[in-house]
Parts: C-alpha cells; structure tokens; sequence
C-alpha cells in the first residue's frame, strides 16, 4: 500500500465520538433530574396552592436512592456497604418525619401554601447537601447547594413575575413592528429592474 493510499484511508476515517463526555453527562443525569423535579414540584404547589405531601416523600426517597447507588461502587466490603445503607436510611429518615412535622395540618396553618412548597425544597436542599457531606460526594452537595439557591430564586421569579410579563409584551410588540415595518417596504419586481437597465 502506497502512501498516498495510507493518506487517503486515513482521511476518510470518520471521526470517533467522544465516549468521556456522554459517559459524563450520563453521570450527571440523575442529579440534574432531581433538581428539575424539585423545581417543578414548587412550580406546581405556586400554581395550584395545593401542597404535594407524596411528591416530596418520592423526592426524598429517590435522593436517598440515588446517594446509595452513586456511592455503592467505591463501597469495598459488605459491612460498609450495610453501613451505607442504614446511614443514609437514618438521614433520610429525619428528613422525611421533618418534613411531615411541616405538613401537620396545626403547622400547615401557620403557613401559606406556597410558602409550604418552599418550606419543603429547603429542608431537601439541606438533607441533600448534608448527605453528599458525609459521604463526601461533590456532585449531591452541589445539588443541595443548587436546590438551596432555587428557593430566593423562585421567591424572587415569583415576586416580579409582572415585571417578566411587561418584558414579554414590550419584546413581543416590538417583534411586530419590525415584521410589519418589513413588510410594508415597497418592493421592486424585477421586470421593473430589466426595464430600468435597458432604458
């Protein structure tokens, strides 16, 4: 085989994927997941003012699945893999009775039902964060630290959703006046150009 063969295969080879990054954002699934229900569960209790109790106990417990799964392969040897086990089944088991503390109807009428949601989100963002601690897991304190700074956010989203709304519009009529400045612009046809160039 000729050089110029060798050149011609190795131009023509198409080019491998990258496996490091999809392995990474596979990686990173589970947790970006959580965050998002997280948000949808507050976005939801906003807008129907209805607390979702079922939603943040799954929240909770599928947290604390996911903090055993990502940590059971560094595990090595079966009494610290059962000491994962009970030790996150206990953290998360003070999560839930602090959650359900907040839902008691005496205490649900202190607060308002939005305010619940947020209530909520903040002691998972707190569960969370303390579970990656001990387990020293960068990416579950991330996600509590991240859960953590959605609820002033949603607050604050919540609060000058007229300003967003006033924004959308003044976009939105923009948007329409250049479209409509567009199409009122005389246009040449082009027998009129023809005509033009041959007088």
């Amino acid at each position: 085989m000729s050089k110029i063969d060798v050149q011609r295969n190795v131009g023509t080879e198409p080019p491998s994927p990258r496996p490091g990054m999809a392995h990474f954002l596979w990686q990173q699934l589970p947790y970006v997941v959580a965050l998002v229900l997280a948000i949808a569960g507050v976005a939801y209790t906003n807008v129907s003012h209805q607390p979702l109790v079922g939603y943040w106990e799954f929240l909770a417990l599928a947290i604390c699945v996911v903090c055993v799964v990502t940590k059971w392969p560094e595990t090595q040897g079966k009494e610290a893999q059962l000491r994962l086990i009970w030790t996150q089944a206990l953290h998360w088991i003070a999560v839930l009775i602090t959650m359900n503390i907040i839902l008691i109807s005496g205490v649900q009428q202190l607060l308002p039902t939005p305010a619940t949601g947020l209530v909520l989100l903040t002691l998972l963002a707190l569960g969370t964060f303390l579970a990656g601690v001990s387990l020293l897991s960068l990416q579950i304190s991330f996600l509590g630290l991240a859960m953590g700074v959605a609820v002033p956010a949603i607050s604050w989203l919540k609060q000058s959703v007229f300003f967003f709304l006033l924004g959308a519009v003044l976009l939105i009529g923009l948007g329409i006046t250049f479209w409509l400045r567009q199409d009122s612009r005389p246009r040449i046809a082009p027998s009129d150009t023809n005509s033009q160039v041959e007088a």
